[in-house]
C-alpha cells in the first residue's frame, strides 16, 4: 500500500512548495528557477544545478529510485581502494558530506549517528552498512575524512568515511540524485541520506538535517529483514518475524523487539483455526442428523 501511495505523496510534496523537516530545508542554500531541465538526458551543470527551484531538485533527487550504484572506486580513511559494489551484501546507507562545512554536514552526521545507534540495537551493527562520503574531491582526503569522523564521534563498526576522485564522484553523485554546486559558504548541497538496497539499487532518499525516527528506520527494517540474506527457508522465516515484531516506541524513540506482536498472532491463528474445525464438526453432525 505505502508503495502505491509514494508517487501521490511526493507529487504532494513537490505541490506544496520546499521540503523540511521541522526548520531544516532540504537545500542548504537557496535556489531560483530552471525550467526544462530535470529529465534531460545530458547531467546538469553546477551552473543550472544553482538554478534549481525546490520542486526540480526534489523530482532530482526522487528520479534516482531504483537506478543502481556501480563504476565507482572510493577511498577508505586508511587508504584502502574500495568499490561500491563492495557493500552490496547488505543494506547501505549513503551520507554525502564535505569536511569543510562547519555546521550542516557536523549536526547532520550527528543526528544520523543517533538514528544508526537506534538501527544497530534493534537489528544488529552487522545487518547494514553506513557511508560518508566526501563530496569536495580536491580537500576531502581520507586524512580530512577521518578528521572528520573523529570530530563527529561517529564510531560504529559499520560506518566508513570515504573519499573519492573528482570523476569517480560525478558518477556517484549523478547515480544518487544528489545536487551541489560551490557558493560563498563553501558549498550549497542537497541534504540527503540514501538507503540503497542489497542488490545497489536506490530504494529511499532521506531529506533534512533532522527526521522522525521511522522516517530512517522503516524502510531500512525493511531492507534488512524484508529479504532473506541467505536461500534457506529458516533465515527467511527468522527475517519476517523479526520484520513484524520489531516496533517503534514513540515514548522512548527506539525500536524493539515486541515477541507479544507475534505471539498474538499465533494464538490468533491457532484460535481461529479450532473455532472453525468446531464449526465443520458441528455442521457435519447436523447435515446427518437431517438424513
Amino acid at each position: 500500500m505505502l508503495n502505491l501511495l509514494r508517487p501521490i505523496l511526493v507529487g504532494l510534496l513537490i505541490l506544496a512548495g520546499p521540503l523540511s523537516y521541522g526548520a531544516t530545508s532540504v537545500l542548504s542554500g537557496t535556489t531560483g528557477s530552471l525550467v526544462g531541465v530535470v529529465g534531460a538526458s545530458a547531467v546538469p551543470t553546477s551552473a543550472e544545478f544553482k538554478r534549481f527551484s525546490h520542486d526540480e531538485t526534489l523530482a532530482y533527487s526522487q528520479d534516482a529510485l531504483g537506478r543502481t550504484l556501480s563504476g565507482v572506486d572510493l577511498v577508505r580513511a586508511d587508504g584502502r581502494l574500495v568499490a561500491i559494489e563492495d557493500y552490496r551484501d547488505k543494506p547501505l546507507l549513503i551520507s554525502m558530506i564535505f569536511t569543510s562545512c562547519h555546521h550542516v554536514c557536523p549536526t547532520t552526521t550527528k543526528y544520523l549517528a543517533e538514528a544508526v545507534e537506534k538501527a544497530n540495537a534493534a537489528m544488529g551493527e552487522d545487518s547494514f552498512h553506513v557511508l560518508s562520503i566526501g563530496f569536495d574531491t580536491p580537500v576531502d582526503t581520507p586524512e580530512r575524512m577521518e578528521q572528520f569522523q573523529k570530530q563527529t564521534g561517529v564510531e560504529a563498526g559499520n560506518w566508513d568515511f570515504l573519499s573519492a576522485d573528482a570523476q569517480n564522484m560525478a558518477l556517484l553523485t549523478q547515480q544518487l540524485g544528489f545536487i551541489y554546486y560551490p557558493s560563498p559558504r563553501g558549498f550549497d548541497h542537497l541534504i540527503q541520506a540514501s538507503i540503497v538496497d542489497p542488490q545497489g539499487q536506490v530504494y529511499r532518499q532521506i531529506y533534512g538535517m533532522s527526521f522522525p525516527t521511522p522516517t530512517l528506520l522503516e524502510p531500512l527494517k525493511e531492507q534488512v529483514f524484508g529479504q532473506p540474506s541467505a536461500p534457506s527457508m529458516l533465515d527467511y522465516l527468522e527475517n519476517r518475524v523479526r520484520l513484524f515484531c520489531t516496533v517503534y516506541d514513540p515514548a522512548t524513540d527506539n525500536y524493539y523487539v515486541d515477541v507479544s506482536v507475534f505471539i498474538g498472532t499465533i494464538v490468533g491463528i491457532l484460535v481461529s483455526i479450532l473455532f472453525g474445525t468446531v464449526l465443520v464438526r458441528e455442521w457435519r453432525k447436523s447435515i446427518k442428523a437431517s438424513k
